[in-house]
């Protein structure tokens, strides 16, 4: 890229202003840092240069790229915007993502650029040399597997140590956090783009990896001609110096923008000095701050006065330089500059595209094969079920028994309609990821929408040969091939058409809780206007319409007549009419054998349809973007306190404040002798060759956490730091640990433990519902003891808010990462609250400095070094401390890869231990002045330094004195002191039971209260449904001449009954899920018992689900005609709302026993499926095998049509007649269904008992399950 020049006005719906003059990049071969505080805008400024900002905003000004305009060209093609939210499908591997990138991105343009390369070659008479040709074909042969591009990136990026391991996500073991922010870089770099806007790509790196990645960087600008800005939250001095330009930006607005080493130049005209041995970027960063401007200023404090980032701005205009860029022109157009930009969409040709999109997709088919044999082998044993429900034995060729035989076509619809529901979720799971990449144009949207259509085709006819042989003969259909392939067909086609539109909801809805919402609304109309629950001719006439739009009508036509009409149903019944003619009439479904064929083709049709409604919404539908919260402005008057890590609180005042935030605690030391850990080797590396059958992740690590001594434990991403802490903490749920670890020198008692212990993970999983100020107030309330009073309480939490700078937005929703609510540096900083509130004898934090700017930093680092000083014992991550931070930790414990230590002890006053040591050690060289010896030290330690150094620094330190030192201390302090008394609590929680329920109750009302998209769709579902089954059913309850009138109100019954219950379950799986993370954190942390949390889920569920019933029954009673009387109206509404609970208690049972939302669904499906086939109204109790009735007794669905029938027509002496013959009503319930009407009682006992007891299986399941996996 030549030149990149901006002249820009952007005007956000956050209010954020951008006025930006200059050039990125006015020469070849820079880079351009972009510093600023969270929240100033760098993210607004680097999508807007990308050309990525929503059409749909306010922008005004010019961008040029090489004198072209981003209209003239595609920018987001040619520019490569790298977000600060790691969006990869966790179901691949490093490598995999990586190679599906470049494969996208630029394997066409290179094969074009090399072909343009060698004919002007021949032109010019040019023999290039052997290797280079060799590397340039090699990097854009797309039939390599493992191209040398890509492995080029992966080793750049240190990712080749994990290249063969998958992603993962937060349910499931992957790459560490840092690895995946590294993966989010290099799978756009590896790409062909020119130009790169990179949004905080060093959060959760080590300083000496990111120096590595940016001196990378800078040597591929060189190489390759780039533009690159980067943004970076903690630059160290090392990393500050590699570029060439920068952009300093506050509150929305350029304070600086030029040549980095002269930025010091304005602002000492501005009246500022950066100190010695103070970083240069954290000097920018914080000399904009009010709390800490005053520090640096060079003159005398009474002529001080705080200068705004406005009147810096305006400084800035007046500075020398300002006029310089101001001078900047747009360049000439060229067709040399042309070429680094790029004018088509799509890098590779469309039938390229479609190959690599349905290769990925056959990949995560192959990795989701659990989930899709699973869900055949759930439909085999369903099949089996309804096999021996309906076999043939029992059936006979007569009018009741062709009644049971339509049942059973029913169900064998219903039940594969049910089986594509996990689809859903799978293609809501991938959507982030598709629209990140659809966003850069790695491929349309019909490259995606067409293999994610067409490779599931193969599971469809799988799903439908499994059942089909299993029941086709079984039952006892027409023993012909002919009707056995025709049965097949529709079976087949209707089991695409319903999963496409699946699809197509999933793309269109986006979250979960909508996609259920509107997938529920289909499915509704599809069964109820499908033709077995009420006839066609039952049908108002102005609701007839709806017969033909349902694919279920299409199926239940052409699946009856297919039967129906074979010559073994042709025997002639009382009303000279054949069976199979009778059967089809009372149903509605007498038509030719020709309107087959028809019915085949409108299910063709339904499938090209949702086939291109999919694409379409994939291609139109705008994705949820983030919306992050705004802090609300504060007028501050008077001297604010500075920044200074280091600084004592002498005055009285001072010391009040400070002692509010310790409240007393016990002091414990945690030490750990030869731990190790131990897990499998993933399949990937053993196909990869990787010779053992365990990787050892730490490896016999020594060492102890003192209280009042603040220690640091850092090394490389991967070194084993994370998993030191998940060891010590007693998070990991998997693999294998050895060693010993004691607290306050006994033996750890986990229970015991996690009551002092508080831990600061590196993902941060909040209730995205409450607010900052409620989250920490619900740890206060549950993890603090119970003697102290609510008003010290509240006191603690506005300090330890204040402590973080987390007041000012304290009502702000905490919200979902990457969607709306908190940014990643307020999420982290929340978590750090969260921890700190518990007051803790021991606390390990997993970098909570990653993601936040070096002010932010220095402020959670001096709140955590005042509660150290205090006697707590306190360790922490650290990936990129300043000079300041760094010194600010007392021992440091320093890890390579391997999990082996290379260091443990003190760092000494301005680091002199630290720098002693391994200045001591043959080969290092010794430090600078002035530089930050955390980064010197990481950098005289990497993998890298010690080939060249030839040294083991490991090995080096276990034949130390320090390292003997050390050994000694662990052992003096795994022996407790003389009389003192160990760990010991009489109560397990800091609350008693009611205490824990209380809070569980109030956390569980603000959620749902704030929760809309779930309790208000539910509601609205509640009354659709009830407006259409009123409507459809309208005053039939009354109308009773023959059976079917009165298999019509069953119907009305049971699909109230099912599609509430099964809406209800399906939702609060989606919902609860995200609720399932957090529960595992808090639930690790001692907060509260299984059986607190799972009575306050359940309890807050009932006030809703009784809105819920009220609404259905004071809709669906008066519509459909039922009788009033105060007894059965009551039993009906009771009925209801039983059923309801009954199935959202299922819902959160199924949660509990499955790992992720797709197996919860398949197994949800399985149960309604079955509640289907046993709830009596396919197949009456007395015609179920005996086998097999103990499902009916068993779940609640038949227990409820049970009390609703026998409510309203128990006691109904009518005569009706029914198969021929003429009965009375009660009679008829009594003979047909076995529903006696003086048994109610036992039947509204069991439908209590139901939700009671399906909440007992779910807070068992919650007590002993846990499918976090680390």
């Amino acid at each position: 890229m030549k030149t990149f020049v901006w002249k820009q006005k952007a005007d956000t719906p956050e209010g954020i202003t951008c006025q930006l003059y200059g050039t990125a990049s006015r020469v070849f071969s820079q880079l351009t840092l972009l510093l600023g505080p969270p929240g100033c805008g760098k993210s607004t400024l680097l999508r807007a240069l990308a050309g990525q900002l929503d059409k749909s905003l306010k922008v005004t000004g010019d961008i040029s790229y090489n004198g072209y305009r981003l209209d003239e060209f595609v920018p987001e093609k040619t520019a490569a915007y790298i977000s600060q939210y790691d969006l990869h499908i966790p179901d691949m591997t490093v490598r995999e993502t990586l190679d599906f990138s470049a494969r996208c991105q630029g394997v066409g343009s290179r094969a074009e650029i090399l072909k343009e390369v060698k004919k002007r070659e021949k032109v010019a008479g040019i023999i290039p040399d052997h290797d280079i040709d060799l590397y340039m074909k090699a990097t854009i042969t797309g039939a390599t597997e493992k191209s040398l591009q890509t492995d080029y990136i992966l080793k750049i990026m240190g990712l080749d140590i994990c290249a063969d391991t998958m992603v993962g996500d937060a349910m499931r073991r992957g790459i560490s956090g840092g690895q995946k922010k590294r993966l989010t870089t290099a799978e756009m770099i590896v790409g062909p783009s020119k130009a790169f806007f990179m949004d905080e790509i060093s959060n959760g790196l080590d300083s000496s990896t990111t120096f590595r990645i940016i001196k990378c960087f800078q040597q591929l600008a060189n190489i390759n001609e780039c533009t690159m800005l980067i943004s970076l939250l903690q630059p160290t001095p090392e990393v500050f110096d590699l570029f060439d330009d920068l952009i300093l930006m506050a509150q929305g607005k350029i304070i600086y923008h030029g040549p980095r080493n002269e930025a010091h130049n304005f602002f000492e005209e501005c009246g500022f000095r950066c100190p010695e041995r103070k970083g240069m970027a954290d000097f920018l960063q914080e000399v904009l701050s009010r709390k800490d401007q005053r520090q640096y200023w060079s003159g005398t404090d009474e002529s001080y006065r705080y200068i705004s980032s406005d009147k810096l701005s305006s400084m800035f205009e007046k500075y020398q330089k300002r006029r310089k860029l101001e001078e900047a022109t747009v360049p000439h157009k060229s067709e040399l500059d042309k070429e680094s930009l790029s004018f088509n969409k799509y890098s590779l040709p469309k039938l390229e595209l479609l190959k690599a999109c349905g290769a990925r997709e056959a990949l995560l088919i192959k990795r989701n094969m659990f989930v899709y044999a699973f869900k055949t082998v759930q439909l085999s044993v369903i099949a089996v079920i309804t096999m021996s429900v309906f076999f043939r034995t029992h059936m006979t060729t007569d009018l009741t028994h062709a009644n049971y035989y339509m049942g059973a076509l029913y169900y064998s619809m219903l039940l594969l309609v049910l089986n594509g529901l996990p689809e859903m979720s799978m293609q809501v799971a991938r959507l982030p990821s598709f629209y990140k990449q659809k966003r850069y144009y790695f491929y349309p949207s019909w490259a995606y929408a067409i293999p994610a259509s067409i490779l599931k085709v193969p599971i469809s006819l799988l799903d439908s040969i499994v059942w089909i042989c299993i029941t086709y003969y079984g039952i006892g259909y027409t023993a012909t091939a002919s009707r056995f392939f025709c049965q097949f067909l529709i079976l087949c086609l209707l089991h695409q058409s319903v999963s496409s539109s699946y699809r197509f909801i999933a793309s269109y809805a986006q979250t979960h809780i909508l996609t259920f919402f509107y997938q529920f609304i289909s499915l509704a109309v599809f069964l109820v206007f499908g033709g077995f629950v009420l006839s066609k001719s039952s049908m108002p006439g102005w609701l007839s319409w709806g017969f033909w739009i349902s694919p279920l009508a299409y199926a239940q036509i052409s699946m009856a007549i297919n039967e129906f009409l074979a010559p073994r149903w042709q025997k002639e019944t009382m009303q000279t009419k054949t069976i199979g003619n009778q059967i089809l009439t009372n149903h509605g479904l007498y038509y030719n054998w020709y309107f087959y064929w028809i019915s085949v083709g409108a299910l063709l049709g339904y499938i090209i349809l949702f086939y291109i409604a999919f694409g379409l919404a994939l291609a139109y539908r705008k994705p949820i973007e983030y919306n992050g919260s705004i802090p609300r402005k504060c007028c501050i008057n008077g001297q604010e306190e500075e920044i200074d890590i280091h600084k004592k609180s002498n005055d009285r005042a001072n010391m009040t404040q400070e002692a509010k935030m310790v409240m007393p605690t016990m002091q414990l030391a945690l030490t750990f002798r030869n731990l190790n850990y131990y897990v499998d080797t993933p399949k990937e590396m053993l196909k990869q060759g990787y010779p053992a059958r365990r990787i050892q992740l730490l490896n016999s690590v020594t060492g102890v956490f003192r209280p009042g001594v603040l220690t640091a434990l850092m090394g490389v991403s991967g070194a084993g730091k994370t998993t030191l802490l998940d060891v010590l903490a007693g998070r990991k749920t998997g693999g294998y640990i050895e060693g010993d670890i004691r607290i306050g020198g006994r033996t750890k008692v986990q229970e015991t433990f996690v009551r002092i212990l508080g831990y600061c993970e590196q993902v941060d999983m909040h209730s995205p519902q409450l607010t900052v100020e409620e989250s920490v107030a619900y740890s206060a309330w549950l993890r603090l003891p119970s003697k102290v009073d609510e008003k010290t309480k509240s006191e603690f939490v506005d300090e330890v808010l204040k402590t973080v700078e987390l007041d000012e937005i304290k009502d702000a929703l905490v919200g979902r990462p990457g969607m709306n609510g908190l940014s990643l540096e307020q999420r982290k900083r929340l978590t750090v609250a969260v921890e700190l509130v518990s007051n803790p004898s021991i606390i390990l934090m997993d970098e909570p400095t990653t993601g936040l700017d070096a002010r932010s930093a220095a402020i959670v680092i001096r709140a955590v070094k005042n509660i150290s000083e205090k006697g707590r014992t306190v360790v922490c991550t650290i990936h990129q401390p300043s000079t300041d931070i760094f010194e600010a930790f007392d021992e440091l414990i320093l890890m390579k890869n391997g999990g082996k230590i290379i260091y443990n002890g003190p760092i000494g006053k301005q680091s002199c231990k630290v720098i002693e040591y391994f200045e001591k050690i043959s080969g290092v060289p010794k430090v600078e002045r002035n530089r930050n010896p955390a980064t010197w030290m990481m950098d005289i330690t990497s993998p890298s330094m010690e080939v060249q150094f030839n040294i083991d620094f490991a090995s080096t330190y276990q034949e130390s004195p320090l390292h003997r030192d050390r050994q000694e201390l662990v052992k003096q302090l795994s022996s407790p002191l003389q009389n003192s008394d160990g760990l010991y609590f009489t109560y397990r929680f800091p609350q008693n039971g009611w205490g824990q329920f209380k809070a569980c109750l109030w956390k569980q009302n603000i959620i749902y209260w704030r929760s809309p998209q779930y309790n208000l769709n539910r509601m609205v579902m509640t009354v659709m449904l009830a407006l259409i089954f009123g409507a459809l059913f309208w005053r039939r309850a009354k109308i009773l001449n023959n059976e079917q009138d009165l298999f019509n109100v069953l119907g009305a019954m049971y699909m109230g009954v099912i599609q509430l219950g099964v809406y209800n379950e399906h939702s609060i799986i989606s919902f609860s899920t995200t609720e399932r993370i957090v529960m595992y954190r808090e639930k690790f942390a001692g907060m509260y018992s299984s059986w607190a949390y799972s009575l306050a889920q359940a309890a807050i569920e009932i006030p809703y689900v009784f809105i819920q019933a009220i609404l259905y029954t004071f809709i669906t009673y008066p519509t459909i005609g039922y009788y009033w009387t105060a007894y059965k109206l009551l039993l009906f509404f009771y009925a209801i709302f039983c059923s309801v609970l009954s199935y959202i208690y299922v819902g959160l049972l199924l949660v509990s026993v499955t790992p992720n939302v797709q197996v919860a669904t398949i197994l949800g499906t399985f149960f309604n499926t079955m509640q289907t086939l046993f709830s009596g109204f396919i197949l009456p109790a007395h015609q179920m095998p005996k086998w097999w009735i103990w499902l009916y007794y068993l779940g609640p669905t038949s227990w409820i049509l049970n009390a609703q029938l026998t409510s309203q027509y128990g006691n109904i002496g009518k005569e009706v007649n029914v198969f021929g013959e003429t009965k009375t009503v009660a009679v008829f319930l009594n003979d047909y269904f076995g529903f006696h009407q003086d048994r109610l009682s036992i039947v509204a006992t069991v439908i209590t008992a139901f939700p009671i007891v399906v909440i007992i299986l779910y807070t068992l399941s919650v007590e002993k399950l846990n499918f976090q996996k680390r």
